[in-house]
């Protein structure tokens, strides 16, 4: 099982918080060499830590190897992105109910009404493919859709949404965590986070959980699109505030892109990342 987590990383990447603290291994490969994070200026007009995929050295990289409105740098193991075929598989209530054929895949998450379905359907670039509704946890099982024949993307259920009773709630936790707990197939974590609302508990809680867990994970920032409202932030801005919190408990930042459902921004980017970390995990 390959927990890929920050390739941008020596031997171990330190979590810590309050209460726990752990090393997360980086993938046991010899031809991960062992480059440092460095701080670059971005599209999003703040700095960050940049993400090295494995392959290449920090002194290798400059801004035209950066992807634009991210932190991640585009490494060799980067390959062909395009979706061409994608196809239901099957939707899961449990876990150990899910696909057991080994692809690869990529888990989508995010709090409800983060616009995780519409991204799906902008990835895939067809309609439908994810179920979209105005009505906050639409999705309560674990989708797999099987793209180009030789991975997944798994759509799943939305946390936090207001209206679910407490017991729904507690076992929505307990199915999702058990799914990332025991599925020795998931490449990285792709967690959305609402870049047109300030950063919320219930996701920095989820990022939190995650990296305590070892689980890889990316951070995909939605609705970039949208202007300043009244008394409110800018994207960017927001998406600074949440790196700021994030830093408390990550000593390494995780990779991170912002996106678009309406506009498409971000979407060939993030595939391209997608296909840098599949195509290590599958060597």
């Amino acid at each position: 099982m390959l927990r890929f987590f920050s390739p941008s990383i020596s031997h171990t990447l330190s979590f810590s918080s309050s209460s726990s603290s752990l090393s997360i291994r980086s993938p046991p490969k010899p031809s991960l060499r062992n480059p440092l994070s460095r701080s670059i200026s971005t599209h999003a007009s703040f700095e960050t830590q940049l993400f090295i995929p494995p392959g290449i050295l920090p002194d290798e990289v400059d801004d035209s190897a950066v992807l634009p409105g991210s932190n991640i740098a585009v490494g060799p193991y980067a390959g062909d992105s395009r979706i061409k075929d994608v196809e239901f598989v099957k939707s899961s209530s449990r876990a150990k109910d899910c696909p057991r054929d080994d692809r690869p895949e990529f888990a989508v998450l995010g709090r409800s009404n983060v616009g995780k379905s519409s991204l799906i359907n902008s990835l895939v670039r067809k309609r439908e493919i994810a179920l979209t509704s105005k009505k906050p946890g639409k999705t309560q099982l674990i989708n797999h859709f099987l793209v180009n024949k030789s991975w997944y993307l798994v759509d799943l259920p939305g946390y936090g949404f207001a209206k679910a009773s407490e017991t729904a709630k507690t076992d929505w936790s307990s199915f999702t965590k058990g799914y990332f707990l025991n599925r020795n197939t998931l490449v990285a974590v792709l967690l959305l986070i609402d870049a047109s609302v300030p950063p919320q508990k219930i996701d920095l809680d989820c990022a939190n959980w995650l990296g305590r867990n070892n689980i890889p994970i990316t951070f995909v920032f939605t609705k970039c699109d949208k202007m300043k409202v009244a008394k409110g932030k800018r994207p960017d801005e927001n998406i600074r505030d949440f790196q700021e919190l994030i830093k408390q408990n990550y000593k390494q930042h995780p990779p991170w892109i912002m996106t678009s459902s309406v506009t498409g921004l971000g979407r060939d980017e993030l595939l391209l990342h997608m296909s840098q970390l599949r195509n290590y995990w599958d060597q």
